[in-house]
This record gives structure tokens, C-alpha cells and sequence, in this order.
């Protein structure tokens, strides 16, 4: 099953990985990096992440504080968005 990164979720990631870059360029490399890769796992197993706090969406724990909401489709795996575990979750994800 492909994995498909929506807009939002790229954006989101992106500002994840500007803020840690701030403090440590490396390291923002080495986040992105192991988020991409956690993230392809799910193109053998979708129902890796739990059920999601927003309605037909899943949560794979990437990072200690940070998840990926992602929801299945037929054919592939969208990637919806990079959150921080202490952010408010929405009601809502497009």
C-alpha cells in the first residue's frame, strides 16, 4: 500500500523540523529523516498506529512527543498531518 503525504501533513513537518533546526540543524535532518522512515512501515502494515482521536484516522507514534495522523484508503496510506503530543488535537483534520 503507497504512502501519500497530503500538503498539510508536509507542512506541518516542515515547521516541526524549522523549529528544531533553530537549536540543532543535525538533528532536524535526523528527525525528518526517522519520521520518513516510521512513516514507510505503514506500506506493509496500515494498521500499525492506533485508532485516532479524529474521526476515521489512525496515530503512529513517531518521536516520543510526536505523532503522525494518517487515515486509510483503498489504495493507499494518507498522511495527514505531524503533531506534537501536547497540542490540542482538532475536530477535524482535511
Amino acid at each position: 500500500m503507497a504512502v501519500e503525504w497530503l500538503v498539510g501533513a508536509l507542512a506541518s513537518l516542515r515547521v516541526v523540523a524549522e523549529y528544531i533546526a533553530e537549536d540543532n540543524p543535525e538533528r532536524s535532518k535526523r528527525f525528518v529523516r526517522e519520521v520518513r522512515e516510521k512513516t514507510e512501515l505503514l506500506q506493509q502494515f496500515p494498521t500499525l498506529g492506533r485508532s485516532g482521536r479524529v474521526i476515521d484516522t489512525r496515530e503512529l507514534v513517531v518521536h516520543e512527543n510526536y505523532v503522525i495522523v494518517y487515515r486509510m484508503r483503498r489504495k493507499n496510506v494518507q498522511v495527514l498531518r505531524v503533531h506534537h503530543v501536547r497540542q490540542k488535537h482538532p475536530k477535524r483534520i482535511d
